[in-house]
C-alpha cells in the first residue's frame, strides 16, 4: 500500500519508507583505506503500511537496519526490518494498528495494551550483542551479519537510544523515561550493565514532571538527567491534545548525581527554558563538569501544549559547565560554534575526559529544518571549524568517527556517513579524513537506490 503523503511532510521525498530489504555489492569510487574493515550500521523510521494516525510523527515509524560491510577495499549493502513484536502484529494484520508513540486515542482496539516499540533510532554494540533502540521500550537484538531479528534483550526494562558505554570498565550506563505503571509518567530509571551484558543495578526516581529525555551526560564520576519541557501528557493525549508538546513556562532542569550514589542524591541545576536532543561528551574537572550539547531555543517538531504549530529552532554547539562546589545551581553556558547543525560526535575513545575533536552535522540553509547538508570538524582547543558541503539539494547524515588504529593521536582516523543525492535519488556512504574533511572524501561506495532519512549509525570494527 502507498502512503498518503498528504498526511505528513515525513512521508515523502525521501523521508518515504523504502520496503524492500535487499543485498547489494556496491560500486566504490577512490579507494578504501587500508585497514578499515567492519560494519557501519545505522537505523531509522521507515513504516511498513500507511500511518492510521493523521498526526503521524517521523519519530515513531518502524525502524530498519542499514548495514555498510566494508572489507578489503570492498563494501557490501543489507538492509532488514528490526521484526519488533509491533511490526510482527501489524504485518499479521497488513495494516497499521498503533498510534503515534502509542496514543490510544488513534490506536486499533486490537492493538491496545500490546508493545508498541519500534527499535528506529539507534544501534550499537554491547557484549557482542547489535541493539537497536528507541526511546521508550527494551533493546532490540539483531544479528551482527543477517541483521535478522532476535528479539528484545533484557536490561530490566525499558531503555532509551543514548546509553553510554565505559571505556575502562565496559559497563554500560542508562536510562528510562515515563518508567511508570501509566504511559507518560514522570518516572525515570538508572540503570548499569557490565561488560558481559549482565544487569548490575537498576533504581527509579520521579523527576520534576515528566518530559522527553532523548540524551543524557555521563562523565567518569557523575550521571546527569536533563529534565527540559518538551513535555508528555497522557491528561494531554485523551483529550484530543499533542501527547508530546513545548510548554516553556515550566523549568529547565538538570540533575546531577554521583554515579555510585543513590537517587535520593540527585540535585538539581537550572537552565533557561531550551531543549537538548543530542549531547557530545562531557567530564569532571577540577569539582565541575564539564557538558558540550546541541542546544535548541526551543524543541523543534513538536507543537504547542494547545496544539498549535511550534516554532522552527536550530541547535548550536554550546558548553554547559555545572559548578559542584559552589553555592548557585545556576548552569553556565558558553556558545562553542555559530553553525546550526545536529548528531554531534566525538573519538570515543575520550568518553568521560576532555576532547579537542569534535564532529557534526551542519545546516547550510534556514535553521531548524531537519536536514542537514554539511560535516563540520570543530578544534574545541582553537576553536577553528572546517566543514565539506554535500551539494546543492543533497543531504548528509550523522557523522561517525572511527580511529586509524588502536593507539592513534585522538581525532586522527576516519569519517563515516551516508549522503542522499536528490539529483539522483540514491545515497552513498562516504569516506573522509576526519583531520581533513574539507578536501572531501577518500571513497565514496553508491548505493543503486536510496536510504531513507534515519537517525543514528555507530562504527563496529571486524
Amino acid at each position: 500500500m502507498d502512503l498518503d503523503v498528504r498526511i505528513s511532510p515525513y512521508l515523502s521525498g525521501n523521508f518515504a519508507p523504502v520496503r524492500s530489504e535487499d543485498d547489494f555489492e556496491l560500486t566504490v569510487t577512490g579507494e578504501i583505506p587500508a585497514g578499515l574493515k567492519g560494519a557501519l550500521y545505522r537505523t531509522g523510521p521507515n513504516p511498513q503500511f500507511e500511518p492510521r494516525d493523521p498526526n503521524y510523527h517521523w519519530f515513531s515509524g518502524d525502524g530498519m537496519i542499514h548495514g555498510f560491510f566494508v572489507e578489503d577495499g570492498k563494501v557490501r549493502y543489507r538492509n532488514r526490518y528490526a521484526r519488533t513484536p509491533k511490526w510482527e502484529l501489524e504485518h499479521a494484520a497488513g495494516k497499521s494498528l498503533f498510534g503515534t508513540f502509542g496514543n490510544p486515542m488513534t490506536t486499533d482496539p486490537d492493538a491496545f495494551g500490546k508493545d508498541s516499540g519500534v527499535a528506529n533510532t539507534n544501534i550499537i554494540r554491547h557484549a557482542g550483542r547489535l541493539l537497536a533502540l528507541e526511546e521508550g521500550h527494551r533493546p532490540f537484538q539483531m544479528d551482527l551479519s543477517s541483521l535478522d531479528s532476535l528479539g528484545y534483550a533484557d536490561f530490566g526494562g525499558k531503555v532509551t537510544a543514548h546509553p553510554k558505554e565505559d571505556p575502562v570498565t565496559g559497563e554500560l550506563v542508562f536510562f528510562g523515561y515515563g518508567d511508570g505503571d501509566l504511559p507518560m509518567s514522570p518516572e525515570v530509571s538508572y540503570g548499569v550493565v557490565d561488560k558481559a551484558g549482565k544487569l548490575l543495578r537498576r533504581d527509579k526516581f520521579v523527576a520534576p514532571y515528566s518530559s522527553m529525555i532523548h540524551d543524557f551526560m555521563v562523565t567518569g564520576g557523575h550521571v546527569l538527567f536533563p529534565v527540559l519541557p518538551l513535555t508528555m501528557s497522557l491528561e494531554r493525549a485523551m483529550s484530543g491534545r499533542p501527547p508530546v508538546a513545548w510548554e516553556p513556562e515550566k523549568p529547565a532542569l538538570v540533575g546531577v548525581m554521583a554515579r555510585d550514589a543513590h537517587v535520593d542524591t540527585i540535585r538539581w541545576f537550572n537552565a533557561p527554558a531550551c531543549y537538548v536532543f543530542h549531547v557530545m561528551n562531557a567530564w569532571d574537572e577540577d569539582g565541575k563538569i564539564v557538558a558540550d550539547v546541541m542546544r535548541y531555543d526551543v524543541a523543534p517538531l513538536f507543537p504547542n501544549a494547545d496544539g498549535s504549530k511550534g516554532k522552527q529552532a536550530g541547535a548550536y554547539l554550546v558548553r554547559w559547565t555545572f559548578d559542584l562546589t559552589g553555592a548557585s545551581d545556576a548552569i553556565k553556558e558558553e556558545q562553542l560554534d555559530d553553525l546550526a547543525g545536529e548528531f554531534p560526535r566525538f573519538d570515543e575513545r575520550y568518553t568521560f575526559r576532555k576532547n579537542r575533536h569534535g564532529w557534526f552535522a551542519g545546516q547550510a540553509g534556514t535553521p531548524g529544518d531537519v536536514r542537514t547538508d554539511i560535516l563540520s570538524h570543530i578544534d574545541l582547543t582553537t576553536g577553528k571549524r572546517t566543514d565539506w558541503a554535500a551539494g546543492a539539494g543533497d543531504s548528509v547524515s550523522e557523522p561517525v568517527f572511527t580511529p586509524r588504529s588502536i593507539d592513534a593521536p585522538e581525532g586522527e582516523g576516519w569519517l563515516l556517513a551516508t549522503v542522499y543525492r536528490a539529483r539522483d535519488n540514491v545515497s552513498e556512504m562516504v569516506v573522509l579524513d576526519a583531520q581533513n574533511i574539507a578536501a572531501g572524501p577518500v571513497a565514496t561506495a553508491r548505493v543503486p537506490r536510496r536510504v531513507p532519512f534515519g537517525f543514528h549509525g555507530n562504527w563496529v570494527a571486524a
